[in-house]
């Protein structure tokens, strides 16, 4: 083998196995991600139970139950969007019929109706325990003045409420009160098998010119 080769050839054999370690890698993520994804839609889909005595943040999100009680008028607006256009959702304080107070994300409604007079009462209803997690370093802190907040921040949505740090999405409800119930949305990106075709991609590419790189010295060598 010409001298020249040696260093091309192992740049080429080095670069091609990383290349195709992070297209391994990401088909692992997928994989996982793919079950993460599975697990919770076989949640949802599981009939509702009542509300754990100690629910756990991961091993009960999206858990669904069934819950009643009587909801405060009290109301956080979270500034979102729906089918019609810009609106709130509506977070509660509930108080569960064995004293437990936790907080409810009732669903949306449009901006139109912001100040409507809403005074909660009696409700059973059924919903989705949920964590959600919409807070970073760029979402800026509420206006309490004007009730919007940009998050649902549950820690201090609980502080603000006096409830336990709970929440639960009510997708169907005897006491709506003009409020559309959401089913909840599960934010979890799965761009795995993108990044897959990626790196495997680029694994193609660069054995390739690495095999061309070395056509090429071995013909001027020639």
């Amino acid at each position: 083998m010409n001298c020249r080769m040696i260093l091309p050839l192992i740049a080429g054999v080095i670069g091609t196995a990383i290349l195709l370690s992070l297209g391994t890698w990401q088909l692992q993520r997928m994989s996982w991600k793919q079950g993460v994804l599975a697990a919770i839609d076989a949640r949802l889909s599981m009939p509702a139970i009542a509300v754990p005595a100690d629910p756990d943040p991961v091993a009960d999100k999206y858990l669904q139950v069934n819950v009643s009680g009587t909801l405060e008028p009290v109301e956080l607006h979270v500034l979102g969007f729906g089918n019609g256009g810009p609106g709130f959702r509506v977070i509660a304080a509930m108080v569960l019929k064995d004293g437990r107070r936790i907080l409810v994300d009732r669903g949306f409604i449009p901006e139109t109706a912001k100040n409507t007079v809403r005074n909660g009462g009696a409700v059973i209803a059924t919903g989705s325990m949920i964590w959600p997690q919409e807070t970073d370093k760029y979402i800026a802190a509420p206006d309490r003045a004007k009730n919007i907040w940009f998050a649902r921040n549950v820690p201090l949505m609980a502080e603000t409420l006096g409830t336990l740090p709970l929440m639960v999405a009510l997708h169907q409800s005897n006491n709506n009160q003009g409020i559309t119930p959401q089913i909840p949305s599960i934010n979890i990106s799965n761009r795995h098998l993108e990044y897959v075709l990626t790196w495997y991609g680029l694994a193609i590419i660069w054995f390739g010119m690495t095999g061309y790189l070395l056509w090429r010295i071995k013909r001027k060598t020639v």
